[in-house]
């Protein structure tokens, strides 16, 4: 083992910093005697709390761009992301995914403020409702499945979003103003799971109502391209069956060319030699809406993912991405 300990970046978020010390854990019962340190982050994403995420270059920019630096910069051996949180449309020179863990669930799940129940937003019918989001795919879908419900911009890691939904705070908007307070939030359920709040979920959407970002529920762990080291500690806690879903699903991103305000989703499912892929895009009003699904053999992940994209973009996905590409930050 070598005499320096291995390195991991992370955000400081509880639920960041949850994923990481899962990282570290396998890292431990597959190299006994291996020093894993972790070393925490406060990146743009964290520190400004009221901007979309544009502003910083998408989530690449706001919650990736710092932490990889410092790998480059040989402080880090490796780096610690939610995959739905990675780029898949552009190309990270140098770098490498060396492990995917076991995917944790992948659905979005609604969270509501303290004394409202279901029934309430049911009977909402214009009565002002808010769910708060900052993700434009979960903005598209919640305006399909509540027509009648007003989607606010909603910012702030999964505990702090919590808190602020507790206390009924209004959210700060990016060129002044405020909206809220949020009567519910729409988050991932394995957020949830890790931050230990799985109680205050009120109903789990299903991937047929709510398609999930790609590569939601995944742990990805990044490092140098030629550290062929830590590579080699990384390879030991690799998910063969994460893998090959994420590839397909970033695939189809890779495709697209989707950017950071694509409401874009996409989930691989695999049974036997089997995987089954689906994808959508949606306009931000979530009334253009197209959707591809095909089953194929679960060894070819790209080859499926492309597939899906291309017959995505004969569906007119490109016009609805292009048209959803804002000129202005």
């Amino acid at each position: 083992m070598p005499d320096h300990p291995l390195r991991i970046g992370t955000r400081k978020s509880v639920m960041a910093l949850a994923q990481t010390d899962e990282v570290a854990r396998l890292l431990r019962s597959a190299h006994p005697g291996l020093d894993v340190e972790i070393i925490k982050f406060e990146t743009r994403g964290d520190q400004d709390q009221t901007s979309k995420l544009l502003r910083h270059g998408g989530k690449g920019g706001a919650f990736v761009a710092e932490i990889r630096a410092a790998m480059h910069a040989g402080e880090l051996q490796a780096a610690m992301h939610s995959l739905k949180d990675v780029p898949g449309n552009e190309e990270t020179p140098g770098l490498v995914i060396a492990a995917t863990l076991p995917r944790d669930a992948a659905n979005d799940s609604l969270v509501l403020r303290p004394g409202l129940s279901l029934e309430n937003l049911r009977a909402a019918r214009g009565r002002g409702f808010k769910i708060g989001t900052n993700a434009v795919r979960r903005a598209a879908y919640l305006r399909r499945l509540f027509p009648d419900v007003e989607i606010i911009h909603y910012r702030g890691a999964a505990d702090t979003r919590i808190a602020k939904l507790d206390r009924g705070d209004r959210q700060k908007l990016p060129g002044g103003g405020e909206v809220g307070p949020a009567d519910a939030l729409v988050m991932a359920r394995s957020g949830l799971e890790r931050i230990g709040m799985t109680s205050r979920i009120a109903h789990d959407f299903s991937v047929h109502e709510m398609l999930p970002s790609v590569g939601q529920g995944i742990v990805a762990v990044e490092c140098v391209e030629n550290d062929w080291l830590t590579r080699g500690h990384l390879a030991k806690i690799e998910n063969a069956s994460s893998r090959l879903c994420a590839e397909a699903e970033r695939e189809v991103l890779w495709v697209l060319n989707g950017h950071c305000n694509s409401p874009i989703a996409g989930h691989a499912t695999i049974s036997g030699n089997d995987m089954t892929l689906m994808a959508s895009v949606l306009d931000e009003t979530g009334q253009r809406f197209i959707e591809a699904s095909r089953t194929a053999a679960a060894g070819r992940p790209r080859e499926l993912g492309r597939a899906i994209g291309l017959e995505l973009l004969d569906k007119g996905a490109a016009e609805i991405i292009a048209r959803n590409r804002p000129e202005e930050l």
